[in-house]
């Protein structure tokens, strides 16, 4: 079907979307242009505001619109010699509504994929290290998702992490192959915490 151009790229700027297909993005346009004209202009809005604003933190590379996100400028009351490293920011929400965790976080957005050009330097393996030293790391927590990719990535990072001579352990029973951590229910990462073993 022919659409107007306005219309047209809406549509397509939707399917850019992960998870939403042309069938979805069609329905989405059609739905904020037909019923929801207000809350598409504040949606609008509001991802301009965060597309602008929200940058990594500087110390985990969490989300935020500050020069820390809310973990690391917390850093005091928490352990700060304990670091979980996670693949993406919905992984450090999941963790953090166990209240299982009182460490601090390296996001690293991604994991190594020698087939999609991903390695250390895309991951800021190096700002990573730079972590360790600076805090004096004392337990690295590899909280990745079980993969392939995942189990390369993980066995980078305990190598990096046993050079400084820094404990490193895994989440224990809970969270099975190929699964995403952020899509697992509280009790499952809780016990993968509380029951974490040596990598």
């Amino acid at each position: 079907m022919q659409y107007s151009p306005l219309l047209a790229d809406l549509i397509k700027n939707l399917q850019s979307l992960q998870g939403v297909g042309a069938k979805s993005a069609q329905r989405i346009a059609f739905n904020l242009l037909s019923k929801n004209r207000a809350k598409g202009i504040a949606l609008a809005n509001s991802l301009a505001s965060a597309m602008t604003n929200i940058k990594e933190c500087s110390c985990c590379r969490n989300f935020t619109e500050e020069e820390l996100c809310p973990v690391c400028s917390s850093f005091k009351r928490r352990q700060e010699r304990t670091i979980c490293v996670v693949e993406n920011p919905a992984d450090v929400s999941a963790i953090e509504a166990t209240s299982e965790y009182f460490g601090i976080y390296f996001v690293l957005h991604g994991k190594i994929s020698p087939l999609d050009g991903i390695g250390p330097e895309e991951l800021k393996l190096d700002q990573l290290e730079e972590l360790i030293k600076r805090i004096e790391c004392r337990e690295l927590i590899i909280a990745i998702n079980p993969s392939v990719d995942g189990s390369m990535t993980s066995f980078y990072i305990a190598d990096l992490a046993k050079k400084h001579n820094v404990k490193v352990t895994t989440l224990a029973q809970g969270i099975p192959m190929g699964g995403e951590i952020d899509n697992m229910d509280q009790t499952t990462i809780s016990y993968s915490f509380s029951n974490r073993k040596a990598f």
